[in-house]
């Protein structure tokens, strides 16, 4: 630790604190009394379950949000320059009318970099990333892994101090993020990357020890770092070490700890009422994940590790899936360990009418956002409502980002429960075909 503190400081938070909504309306805190320092030569990762704060923090740092209270210091190296930052999203927000060459050299040119000097740069910087012969393609030509690279390109093109990155590789399957997460590193470990630290959101353990010096484990509702962990392990690091394993699993039990009186976990969810942050889960995995439980050999129970292990799923895939089943009081998760409920059981052994009417009822009992929706339809005369009313009231309580990912995730449950239709064109909830 002291090896750390010796370190020349990059980025320096002190207190930071952000709350949603406006004074005498609806507030949520997000984040509270967050102090944590960016230091030269690391990669420190930000874990924590959706909803935590987690991006709300990279967005202050990066400067597109401004905290409620509380300072982000960029301390000045020995010339007397503060540190500066870029930012890689999870979306890869590329300018789609614009080439892989023209989308790496935006920020050149907002720099005001002459032209041939910023063609020079933007082409060392594809070639780095492993896009060369990409060059004048548009970004509706790449695959998303390809498109990420951009991202990463355009962001370390300009040389930043400190990269910062929001879940960069969760939108992209399996082979594609563990081939860009394994370029990354060895950019990084050959110190062929014009940056000296990388600050990252991630919602995965495994990725977080992988990649990461330090992990910073995120509570909820607000968010606070609950713990500190130094991942003492040395590069490339290999998932099947006995060591990496018993810090995952470390991890693993520190986030997933709680009692044992059959309620769901004290800030499992960010907010609470229609304000709670909701993860991005299918029915189709709630539905898989109970009827694995259900089988044999499990009768009902299973510790969630093992039963990722045999369904080839990594722990951090299924947490957010066990999770949502606790808030349905479908199933309950302690310390690792899922034990359906008696809904839960009766889940599994009914007809797909049956599991509909089920789901329904958990639904409106458990996920208050849902029995929103649902009222504010039954209470207009035209039983329409515009799905932008509900996006601007969760916005209320949490990012822009997060509102999106909620009301998508509700839409979805809903429709399957039969509980309300949903008109893409229109992004218009009505209740035409409910149950």
């Amino acid at each position: 630790m002291q090896a750390l503190m010796d370190k020349r400081c990059l980025v320096d938070v002190q207190q930071l604190r952000h709350v949603y909504g406006t004074a005498g309306g609806a507030e949520r805190l997000v984040l509270d009394d967050v102090c944590m320092r960016l230091n030269d030569g690391e990669i420190v990762g930000l874990l924590g379950r959706s909803g935590s704060g987690k991006s709300t923090l990279l967005r202050s740092i990066a400067g597109l949000i401004a905290p409620t209270a509380g300072v982000v210091d960029f301390p000045a190296d020995d010339r007397g320059l503060a540190s500066s930052v870029r930012m890689v999203f999870q979306s890869f927000a590329l300018f789609p009318w614009l080439t892989v060459l023209q989308n790496v050299e935006v920020g050149l040119e907002a720099l005001e970099v002459a032209a041939p000097e910023r063609r020079r740069r933007a082409l060392a910087a594809i070639d780095m990333i492993g896009l060369d012969g990409f060059e004048s393609a548009f970004p509706k030509e790449l695959s998303g892994g390809m498109r990420q690279r951009v991202g990463l390109a355009r962001a370390l093109v300009v040389a930043p101090d400190v990269l910062l990155m929001d879940e960069p590789f969760s939108a992209l399957d399996v082979l594609t993020a563990e081939t860009l997460r394994t370029d990354l590193l060895d950019l990084w470990c050959e110190g062929r990357m014009p940056i000296k630290s990388i600050l990252m959101v991630t919602h995965n353990i495994e990725e977080a020890v992988l990649m990461c010096d330090r992990i910073l484990i995120f509570s909820s509702n607000p968010g606070r770092i609950m713990k500190e962990i130094v991942v003492d392990l040395s590069q490339p690091r290999n998932r099947a070490d006995p060591a990496f394993q018993a810090l995952v699993e470390h991890i693993y039990v520190q986030m997933a700890g709680g009692g044992r009186d059959g309620s769901a976990h004290t800030g499992a969810f960010a907010g609470t009422g229609v304000g709670m942050v909701l993860p991005s889960i299918s029915t189709n995995a709630l539905a898989g994940l109970i009827e694995a439980v259900h089988e044999q050999p499990y009768d009902g129970q299973a510790d969630l590790r093992e039963l990722a292990d045999t369904l080839r799923y990594s722990p951090s895939d299924l947490f957010p899936v066990a999770e949502v089943l606790q808030l349905m009081r479908l199933a309950d998760l302690q310390d690792g360990h899922l034990a359906l409920l008696p809904a839960g059981r009766r889940y599994a052994r009914s007809t797909v009418d049956e599991r509909k009417q089920l789901f329904a009822q958990q639904l409106l009992r458990h996920v208050p956002l849902v029995g929103h929706v649902r009222k504010v339809l039954d209470d207009r005369p035209t039983r329409t409502a515009p799905a932008r009313r509900f996006r601007d009231q969760l916005e209320d309580f949490m990012s822009e980002h997060d509102a999106e990912t909620t009301l998508d995730c509700v839409t979805q449950w809903g429709r399957y429960a039969e509980l309300f239709a949903y008109d893409e064109v229109a992004d218009r909830f009505s209740l035409d075909n409910p149950s």
